[in-house]
């Protein structure tokens, strides 16, 4: 995997840049639609290619190794050709979904043993075999195994916390140096800073990360609970260390203010599934704020979703329209809706890219986040 720097925006950290894949190029800021089990809910692949222009997808291992399992998908020939998806894929290690089960997992120093959320059966998540299961899978960009701590973890947990993540770190490196592709290409693997909202475990876990020269690094353990500022400053505090040079990915966050505030202060990579689960629910993005398609208020206005862009293939879904569709319990409303706010998801990225081009993207940035929280 190869970084480029193409630009930075004066007087902030956001930079443009590009990074290049085996399956592709991907145009930075980026964001990343999560694709958990190889399937974006409610969005076909055709969507997402022609019309949304996603550049690069997120899965995860937790939920491919449990289905459709591991040797699937080597019978297949890795994800890609399993769901066939020809762009860039990323894969998150599993961690975040093994320790959200705290009722059925244990942690110890092996790994993490965890009992399926499907079938209850029994299984073991280590440095070492995460790895494996990725190379399986075939991802252009692996994840380290690590701890997900709660974001309201005392210090002394998350200190705990921290030294296993960097024990574990060490492992799953040297078994990924040890070890090739399984299809023909390279992959990348990308540590992850943790340390809870504590500014000085997230400089000793930064430094850390920032030593093993790994093609990029990921920023991990925010938006779990913590304020918003709270982790804008965990961000500032680890953009600090993280080599420049390298891609810089803040996971499953988060809203377009968060999106935005966080590209401000030097990040490349994010994903989250608000666009398409809230759009499940009704809520549609827009550049003008928040809709709830389920409002009365919505009923007899046969405008465009978003009159003045960004907009995806067909104007001719009306807000009246969506709203009918979610209020008689149609399949075709949480399509539409998790489309639409894809679209805007990564036409705000592109736009942010532009901006930093352009050298305009302070000012823009400002004036679209006074507007991007509005209820509308």
């Amino acid at each position: 995997m190869d970084f480029t720097l193409t630009g930075t925006a004066q007087g902030t950290q956001a930079r443009a840049g590009l990074i290049t894949t085996a399956h592709g190029q991907i145009e930075t800021p980026i964001f990343m639609p999560v694709g958990t089990v190889g399937s974006v809910k409610a969005v076909h692949f055709r969507d997402l290619r022609d019309d949304i222009d996603a550049q690069i997808i997120l899965g995860n291992t937790y939920h491919l190794y449990l289905r459709p399992g591991v040797e699937t998908l080597r019978l297949a020939g890795g994800l890609h050709k399993f769901i066939g998806w020809e762009r860039p894929i990323l894969t998150d290690s599993g961690g975040f979904q093994v320790f959200s089960l705290s009722e059925n997992r244990k942690l110890t120093e092996e790994g993490a043993r965890f009992r399926s959320h499907i079938d209850g059966s029994a299984h073991l998540f280590t440095p070492e075999n995460v790895v494996d299961i990725q190379r399986a899978i075939g991802s252009d960009i692996m994840m380290a195994l690590d701890e997900c701590p709660p974001g309201t973890s005392d210090y002394a947990y998350a200190s705990r916390s921290l030294d296993l993540t960097h024990r574990w770190l060490d492992r799953g490196w040297a078994h990924y140096k040890q070890t090739e592709g399984l299809y023909g290409y390279d992959q990348a693997y990308f540590p992850i800073v943790q340390g809870c909202t504590y500014p000085d475990l997230r400089r000793k876990s930064a430094e850390k990360v920032a030593a093993l020269g790994a093609d990029g690094n990921a920023i991990g353990g925010l938006a779990v609970g913590e304020p918003a500022e709270k982790m804008y400053e965990m961000i500032e505090v680890v953009n600090e260390i993280l080599p420049a040079d390298r891609p810089r990915y803040l996971m499953g966050v988060g809203t377009p203010v968060n999106i935005l505030e966080a590209i401000d202060r030097g990040v490349d990579m994010m994903d989250c599934v608000m666009p398409t689960r809230n759009g499940r629910n009704g809520m549609l993005f827009t550049k003008h704020g928040t809709m709830n398609m389920r409002n009365q208020k919505w009923a007899d206005d046969f405008s465009p979703l978003q009159e003045d862009g960004p907009s995806w293939v067909d104007r001719a879904y009306t807000k009246a329209y969506v709203r009918h569709l979610f209020k008689a319990g149609e399949l075709l409303a949480m399509e539409i809706a998790s489309i639409h706010n894809l679209a805007f998801y990564l036409w705000l990225v592109k736009e942010a890219r532009r901006r930093i081009l352009a050298g305009d993207f302070a000012q823009w940035k400002r004036e679209m986040v006074a507007t991007l929280d509005r209820r509308l």
